[in-house]
């Protein structure tokens, strides 16, 4: 597991497919402090790594990267921790607009194409 907080390239991305995942990388991004933990086979651990580092919970969003396809199909908004009713949010899918536009700058920022 990682936190990428600076700039790196999609090949990075692409060495850790077959860690867990034949065809996709787990996410977990921090809308509030547009850092990037990835690498893991849940994304609980990847939640659970970030607040240790000082993250807290209602900003953390789970996503999965496809690093081989473009457009659309790179990223998945889908993960059991995006289940927060109380933040009305109440499935795995980042139901938010302005959320899912977020995550997607920040992942575009932090993983260069």
């Amino acid at each position: 597991m990682i936190i990428i907080k600076e700039s790196i390239k999609i090949d990075e991305v692409k060495n850790m497919l077959g860690n867990f995942f034949t065809d996709m990388v787990k996410g977990v991004v921090d809308i509030r402090k547009k850092e990037l933990a990835l690498d893991a086979e849940l994304h609980s651990d990847l939640e659970s790594l970030l607040i240790e580092n000082g993250s807290l919970q209602n900003d953390l969003w789970g996503i999965n990267i496809y690093p081989n396809l473009d457009g659309e199909d790179f990223l998945e908004f889908d993960s059991l921790i995006n289940i927060r009713p109380s933040d009305n949010n109440k499935s795995r899918y980042v139901e938010d607009d302005d959320i899912r536009k977020e995550i997607i700058n920040i992942v575009n920022n932090l993983i260069i194409r």
